[in-house]
């Protein structure tokens, strides 16, 4: 009488047959997400994947050197007793972005002359660079470079901010 009884499958097996089903599902749910945001992320142009790639190391809590940034580093500290925030908080900026906020309009030859004087800039880059400001002049100089750089701009009538 058992050979009469067609063989009925284990619940066990059942179930994994089920969940080899779903997880291929849900694979390939996850395969055409990536496949569209990498679609999406070559589609963006220079500029956009700059921006993007900013946005993504903040959102990872990333500084653009690789270390984790000051934020979620206060955050974790203060969490901890606030013992260790002294050393961190002793650390200084040795490097310096100079930022060309504004400048005269009347004093935009002059300006110009002063970029190309401290970079290897050409005229034609030189003004294309004053003329989108707010832009960065100068990246990573030391704080001494920096303040003889936004002292000579500042004189010739621009706006300038160290980063």
């Amino acid at each position: 009488m058992s050979s009469i009884i067609p063989k009925i499958p284990s619940y066990s097996l059942a179930r994994s047959l089920f969940r080899r089903a779903l997880c291929t599902a849900a694979t390939e749910a996850r395969t055409k997400k990536l496949e569209r945001i990498a679609d999406d992320l070559l589609d963006l142009n220079k500029i956009e994947r700059h921006d993007y790639n900013i946005l993504f190391f903040h959102k990872m809590g990333l500084n653009r050197f690789g270390g984790a940034a000051a934020a979620p580093a206060a955050q974790s500290s203060s969490a901890g007793g606030g013992t260790s925030s002294a050393p961190a908080a002793a650390k200084e900026k040795t490097a310096f972005d100079v930022k060309l906020e504004k400048f005269d309009a009347s004093a935009k030859l002059k300006v110009i002359k002063e970029i190309r004087a401290f970079t290897d800039l050409g005229l034609k880059e030189a003004k294309e660079l004053v003329e989108k400001a707010p832009a960065v002049v100068k990246k990573g100089v030391t704080k001494e470079e920096a303040e003889k750089i936004v002292a000579k701009l500042k004189e010739v009538g621009a706006t300038v901010v160290l980063e």
